[in-house]
């Protein structure tokens, strides 16, 4: 990133940062995906998902 495109981060940033920070910590397994328009952070998704245990004696015969 050039010079000319850094800045310090503002309110507005903090507040989009500390959403995904939020949003990680409350997820096992998943994904968080930041949408970005214009250089702004417009949308935060998050994908949750259920990992089922495998149980050995659950085994079914071949």
């Amino acid at each position: 990133m050039s010079a000319a495109h850094q800045k310090t981060p503002g309110s507005d940033d903090l507040k989009w940062i500390e959403l995904v920070v939020q949003q990680v910590r409350s997820l096992r397994y998943g994904v968080v995906e930041i949408i970005v328009h214009d250089s702004r952070v417009i949308q935060i998704e998050k994908t949750e998902r259920l990992r089922l245990e495998k149980n050995p004696s659950d085994k079914h015969p071949d």
